[in-house]
């Protein structure tokens, strides 16, 4: 039986290599591993032919398999798991017995049932889509008008790249316009002032959604603006936005207050209150009643709702940033500083938590962390959690104001939370001031 080129339909041969050969005999199951080799050399190389140069092939396990390929590939059977590299030029002339034109790849192709030199191929057209986007992104950040606060330059394509963001672009169903909406919204970027994050998705996309959180085009607007290093992947992303003068909402999240309201302000002592971000901007903060007077900050609601409950003479004065403090709240916890309070800071026992207090302690230096140290950690653990959350040491930064406190955390591996320390922090509380 001949298989001859026009049994091809898909083209599997090139320059009609099969044409007059006889593959019966070449094609068996158990010469099967040969030819899968040679295809997947010849998907890597891009090269359907292959008669030339050489190639390794590793020996399977099965005698019958390895006594079929007898004769092409030496005249000694291989021994099982042997590697032997062979030469495709004498490989040709040994097929060239069953047809005249017959080759290794074309052999290869035909057991496989495809062309070869696909892996190749596509990698070709993937730099060639790469290069060409790579391209244009460079002439829309040309296009960027001077006073822009974040201009993508050409040598952060490859952060791109090794963040895995090129790959991400190349996946989306339109790249080109991906990129051309991201620069948009690098143009409407606020060079003085913020912006609220849902009016600049309208203006650059025309879907006041078209930067939530999980959109390709915020994940690369972040990517950019951490690879230019106006930010980092490790920010979370109302401070990352923020630093872009981008508010996530200007109206929601805010510092939960308790007890320290803004000057000029008549509350009740014990009335909770949430000051939005659009006010934590205006507000000015009160002189202490007396020199030593201290602020506790949280990160977590229950430790606010727990001192509601504290006897009406306590002067409770507590803020509480409900997870994440921003960069607006942080600059408000500074402010606070600067009118003479004294500042405790806490948060929970981990990854995100140590972030929060290294980010305060950068803004208010003279901010102290409120038992936040190794001893605090350990009697934080709870003794036996249901499906404990392992902690993130990869993201778990320094504790510079108590290195043993990262060490602790390292070693156990867990998280802790402010919950086990509940009645500790509203002693506190209750006694004015961080308990030494």
């Amino acid at each position: 039986m001949n298989t001859a080129a026009a049994d091809c339909p898909q083209q599997w041969c090139t320059g009609g290599a099969c044409d007059g050969a006889r593959l019966e005999s070449l094609l068996t199951e158990e010469a099967h591993w040969l030819w899968e080799q040679l295809g997947a050399r010849a998907d890597r190389s891009g090269e359907p032919s292959m008669t030339g140069g050489t190639t390794l092939i590793t020996a399977p396990a099965a005698s019958g398999q390895r006594a079929a390929v007898l004769g092409l590939v030496g005249n000694r059977i291989l021994a099982p798991g042997e590697r032997r590299r062979i030469r495709l030029d004498e490989l040709t002339l040994r097929l060239r017995r069953h047809g005249p034109r017959l080759t290794p790849g074309a052999v290869a192709a035909h057991a496989a049932g495809r062309a070869l030199g696909s892996t190749a191929a596509e990698r070709a057209r993937q730099l060639a889509r790469t290069t060409s986007l790579r391209n244009l992104r460079a002439r829309l950040s040309r296009d960027l008008p001077g006073h822009a606060p974040l201009r993508p330059a050409d040598e952060t394509w490859e952060e791109l790249h090794r963040t895995g963001r090129v790959a991400r672009i190349l996946q989306h169903p339109a790249p080109e316009q991906l990129l051309q909406t991201a620069a948009e919204v690098l143009r409407l970027l606020p060079p003085h002032g913020r912006i609220d994050r849902r009016l600049l998705a309208f203006h650059a996309a025309g879907n006041p959604h078209g930067l939530d959180a999980g959109t390709d085009l915020a994940g690369l607007v972040l990517a950019e603006a951490a690879a230019a290093g106006l930010t980092t992947t490790a920010l979370p992303t109302r401070t990352a936005w923020g630093t872009l003068g981008v508010d996530l909402d200007r109206l929601g999240g805010g510092l939960l207050t308790l007890g320290v309201h803004p000057d000029g302000w008549h509350l009740p002592a014990r009335f909770p209150l949430v000051l939005p971000p659009a006010t934590l901007t205006e507000i000015h903060w009160p002189a202490p009643p007396h020199e030593g007077s201290w602020v506790f900050v949280t990160e977590n609601p229950s430790v606010t709702t727990a001192a509601l409950e504290l006897p009406s003479a306590v002067p409770v004065r507590l803020l509480c940033t409900v997870g994440t403090p921003s960069a607006t709240e942080l600059d408000t916890l500074a402010r606070l500083a600067d009118s003479g309070w004294n500042i405790a800071v806490r948060a929970d026992f981990d990854a995100s938590g140590i972030g929060h207090i290294r980010a305060a302690l950068r803004t208010v230096p003279r901010a102290r962390p409120w038992r936040m140290n190794a001893d605090d950690y350990v009697r934080s653990l709870h003794p036996a959690p249901f499906q404990p959350t392992p902690l993130d040491t990869e993201r778990l930064l320094e504790t510079e104001w108590d290195p043993a406190l990262r060490t602790a955390m390292c070693a156990t591996g867990r998280p802790a939370y402010e919950e086990a320390l509940i009645d500790d922090l509203l002693d506190d509380i209750r006694d004015g001031h961080p308990n030494p």
